[in-house]
């Protein structure tokens, strides 16, 4: 088997959308029901896409408002961003936005590698519709999916989706290097 790569992504969104949550349930197969404000952890776990054996860092970071300064550091050596809002809160679908635009503003239109992901637990409670999310990602030219860390349906989801797809397939691209140096510098 080919020697494994490396691939860093960025997990951003409004505070208690369950960033956390989605990641720990993707890297350690626990649902972390309780709230705890994040600064930035990341996560590693060796995954296999299409054969291809990855060293995967997810990067956890601190909960997003519209007035946040973008820190560069989620700019530098990342090769996608996991974008997360809660279908129950119409400020985390718009803060999505605007962080959206923040990232066009810092690593420029062509290099932004997106995944717009939706996170319900209550269906009952949704305020932004399933079709509101595709066709936000659809205009951002990123893939969308949608998801519960409750009920164990986390990013293998996103992970084991038939590449290529649009935009996310560059996640796991062969023309990015080996030793982890990602275009968005």
């Amino acid at each position: 088997m080919p020697q494994p790569k490396s691939r860093k992504i960025a997990v951003l969104g409004y505070r208690s959308v369950g960033k956390s949550s989605l990641t720990i349930q993707f890297v350690e197969g626990q649902f972390v029901d309780s709230y705890d404000p994040t600064i930035e952890n990341t996560f590693t776990k060796m995954i296999t896409v299409n054969g291809q054996e990855y060293h995967l860092q997810l990067v956890d970071t601190a909960g997003q408002d519209e007035y946040s300064i973008f820190p560069q550091t989620y700019s530098i050596d990342i090769n996608g961003y996991i974008l997360v809002y809660s279908v129950t809160s119409n400020k985390s679908f718009e803060v999505v936005k605007v962080i959206h635009e923040k990232l066009l503003d810092m690593v420029g239109k062509m290099n932004v590698d997106v995944l717009l992901y939706e996170v319900y637990l209550c269906v009952s409670l949704s305020v932004i519709s399933c079709e509101e999310g595709k066709a936000l990602a659809e205009s951002w030219n990123a893939a969308f999916m949608e998801s519960s860390a409750k009920e164990n349906q986390v990013m293998m989801r996103f992970l084991s989706l038939p590449l290529p797809l649009p935009r996310v397939s560059l996640f796991f691209s062969e023309e990015l290097s080996d030793d982890s140096s990602a275009r968005h510098k």
